[in-house]
């Protein structure tokens, strides 16, 4: 299990590769896991991609909102796609073995898509608050340029701080065990490997947490306030359904998506049980993308419209 070398001149052993231990604990269902996964990821990249193809030919689908959703659908594609194909080879070939430089590359790839999702449902909540509390404006405001712009902050700002919080984590001492209790490289578990104080790296993890996590939950908590408030202003009762409506889709996958990062990431560490943390992880990393593009199609009018004209076509 263990894959070290060890340096003639310092004596100091150094840490080559993890193992990822998964879901070895119920090896019988190793075959089936492997199917529902597989299963569950091809959902995900049609259903996604689907969104994507339809936001950008239909003409009816032109708007920020439909803009911002094909991005998150993009979004979605790409953060399952750093998870899944691994646990599916590790469920294939029953080994988890994964380079140390392979398992920091995938930590900061989960790491750099889950924040943007965070700031991108953000952005899609502002761009609900301008339709619905200042609609006269909101082609003003939501311009091409000002969602191309938001879209852009959304994908790169998290860029450079989620580089230097797994340098700083992957630059630590990893002397005891290299077996990592879980399907893909989080961040609690990996942590919970390195040797010596590890204070100032989880207050780290702290700090990116309440700046990535909780404050644009804030900001959107703010934001569906204000909407909510404005909507119940309204006198009628259709216009009220309506505005409601075009917010409950993405209000269910803000609470899905921010409820368990938050257990997952500000939870303090010794309260961490990691057979829960797993289940937690498989929620946000596999269960919400597949329930996202459902829960915006279902109850998207919009969508399913130009979804009967693609296949129309399609069939025709």
């Amino acid at each position: 299990m263990e894959n070290r070398l060890k340096t003639g001149i310092s004596n100091v052993t150094k840490l080559v590769e993890f193992v990822l231990l998964g879901f070895s604990d119920i090896p019988n269902l190793h075959w089936t896991l492997f199917g529902i996964f597989l299963v569950i990821y091809l959902t995900i990249l049609m259903c996604n991609s689907i969104i994507i193809l339809v936001t950008r030919i239909d003409s009816a689908l032109q708007t920020p909102m439909y803009f911002f959703l094909g991005n998150l659908s993009f979004l979605e594609i790409c953060y399952v796609t750093v998870t899944i194909p691994r646990m599916l080879m590790d469920l294939l070939t029953q080994k988890g073995n994964i380079s140390f430089f392979a398992c920091a590359a995938q930590m900061c790839f989960v790491l750099m898509f889950g924040g943007s999702e965070c700031l991108l449902l953000t952005v899609m909540a502002y761009d609900r608050y301008v339709a619905i509390c200042n609609p006269l404006h909101y082609s003003l405001i939501m311009n091409h340029k000002v969602c191309v712009q938001l879209v852009t902050v959304s994908w790169i700002s998290g860029v450079p701080v989620v580089i230097g919080q797994t340098c700083q984590i992957f630059s630590l001492p990893f002397c005891g065990s290299n077996t990592i209790n879980h399907f893909f490289c989080d961040l609690p578990p990996v942590l919970k490997l390195a040797c010596g104080d590890t204070f100032v790296n989880e207050i780290a993890v702290y700090v990116v947490a309440v700046i990535f996590v909780m404050v644009p939950f804030l900001l959107i908590v703010v934001s569906y306030g204000k909407i909510i408030s404005s909507i119940l202003k309204l006198s009628s009762a259709k216009g009220r359904a309506k505005a409601f409506s075009t917010c409950s889709s993405h209000l269910i996958v803000v609470i899905l998506f921010y409820g368990t990062a938050t257990i997952t990431y500000l939870q303090p560490k010794p309260n961490q049980s990691e057979g829960v943390g797993k289940l937690i992880s498989l929620f946000y990393t596999v269960l919400i993308p597949t329930l996202n593009p459902i829960i915006y199609t279902l109850r998207n009018k919009d969508i399913m419209v130009a979804l009967r004209k693609l296949l129309t076509k399609i069939l025709i």
